[in-house]
């Protein structure tokens, strides 16, 4: 199958969605699909507004239509909902072509907390943009609720994986700090709730690992924990094992790889009972601890079994992701004449 992903988060950027696209990718082309990633690397770009490190695709409408058609996909996935998103969607609809999508970021929340812009307006869009796929994949049960409650309709279940070869556990003493070790590895902005994590009093060292708009401002008010910024993988896996717990302070991620690399490399986690958590640490308090307070959950965490937090990571892999990312696909057809209700519920070209 020819499979077209087309999408505004891709390489160079480093996030959950450009990590789980690029396995999705590799693990489709041993199958012996031929997978295209249209990103904005191949487009005119400026700085995302108050993001610098990531680039919007300027005006992609007529270069993408033409490399979708150089490409004849049978297939057609839209992985996100900004400009190249949009121009995707756009070709689609007026071509009268089946599509399917991801909801893999919480933008609603993220701007209401930017802007104030109530939840009801920006999932007003996101209901529309959604709602002419013919599936909209979502990594959580707890995630496709919430979703539901909004409004949305035709989910589907696309989980995530996680290297268990290169996630690992591996001797602790790689770090000479003092102990316990709390890690938080991932982007380092004000979304994520990192301050949350950095607010609190811990014996110990808390550990900060990863880059973004906000590091420098984080270094200078928390001078107490230790930044290490960007690691390649390879270093990245070992601050990863020789952690004593994995601090996830967000309240908006629709999943968060990172817990199954912490657990992948035999490391406990503490979070908010929020999704993501809540759905791969909920069922299994053995691997973990949640929390309303943040401290509590560390607290709480420490000690727990390096054994079954590996175990329950080896159950997440790459290759039951890619079946259920296959299974979700719809083959270019003509969509059902009828408007679903999500379409109807805002049209910006209306």
């Amino acid at each position: 199958m020819r499979i077209l992903i087309v999408s505004d988060a891709w390489h160079p950027q480093v996030n959950g969605v450009v990590r789980t696209l690029t396995k999705t990718r590799e693990v489709l082309e041993k199958r012996n699909h031929v997978v295209e990633v249209i990103g904005p690397d191949r487009f005119r770009r400026i700085p995302c507004p108050t993001y610098a490190e990531i680039e919007l695709a300027i005006l992609p409408y007529r270069s993408l239509v033409k490399q979708i058609e150089a490409f004849a996909p049978d297939a057609i996935h839209i992985a996100t909902e900004g400009p190249l998103g949009m121009a995707a969607r756009k070709y689609c609809t007026r071509n009268g072509l089946t599509f399917t999508t991801a909801y893999h970021t919480k933008f609603p929340e993220y701007i209401a907390e930017r802007t104030r812009l109530p939840l009801s307006w920006s999932y007003a869009f996101m209901r529309w943009f959604h709602g002419g796929s013919a599936g909209v994949m979502v990594a959580t049960d707890s995630l496709a609720q919430s979703l539901r409650d909004w409004g949305f309709r035709n989910l589907k279940t696309w989980s995530r994986g996680v290297d268990v070869g290169r996630f690992k556990p591996r001797p602790k003493d790689v770090l000479d700090l003092p102990r316990p070790i709390y890690l938080y590895a991932g982007r380092v902005v004000v979304d994520k709730n990192i301050e949350a994590f950095l607010k609190l009093k811990l014996d110990g060292t808390k550990l900060v690992v990863g880059t973004g708009p906000d590091l420098e401002s984080y270094r200078a008010r928390y001078p107490e924990t230790v930044f290490a910024g960007y690691l390649e993988n390879g270093h990245l896996a070992s601050y990863f094992s020789a952690a004593d717990v994995f601090v996830f302070p967000s309240l908006t991620d629709t999943f968060g790889l990172v817990l199954l690399e912490a657990m992948a490399s035999g490391v406990p986690v503490a979070a908010y009972p929020v999704t993501g958590p809540i759905d791969i640490v909920g069922p299994h308090p053995e691997v973990g601890c949640l929390d309303e307070d943040l401290g509590k959950a560390v607290q709480g965490a420490l000690g727990k079994s390096p054994e079954a937090c590996r175990a329950l990571a080896l159950q997440y892999s790459w290759d039951a992701c890619t079946d259920q990312f296959l299974q979700n696909l719809a083959p270019l057809r003509k969509p059902q004449p009828q408007a679903s209700s999500a379409t109807q519920a805002y049209d910006p070209a209306s």
